[in-house]
């Protein structure tokens, strides 16, 4: 990992292939970390977790608003399709 990048990442449950989730990071294996040890109420329930997707950004904000479009329907359409 480099350090001054954002990350958004896409985790895919290891017990259940089809539940993901969308975050943002500036430090995706202490993140996936604390997914995996139950830390994140929203994703206690589906671990362990793996990362199946992450794209680095240097820009804060367009790491941001890319997040925010995975989560949107054709966010995840595209996910679907192309992660």
């Amino acid at each position: 990992m480099t350090p001054g990048f954002h990350y958004v990442y896409i985790l895919e449950s290891s017990i259940d292939r089809k539940r993901f989730y969308v975050g943002l990071a500036t430090n995706l294996e202490d993140r996936l970390a604390r997914h995996n040890r139950g830390d994140v109420p929203h994703t206690s329930k589906y671990r362990p977790w793996q990362v199946k997707s992450a794209i680095a950004f240097r820009d804060a904000d367009r790491a941001a608003a890319f997040e925010r479009y995975l989560k949107t329907g054709s966010g995840r359409a595209f996910t679907k399709k192309r992660l």
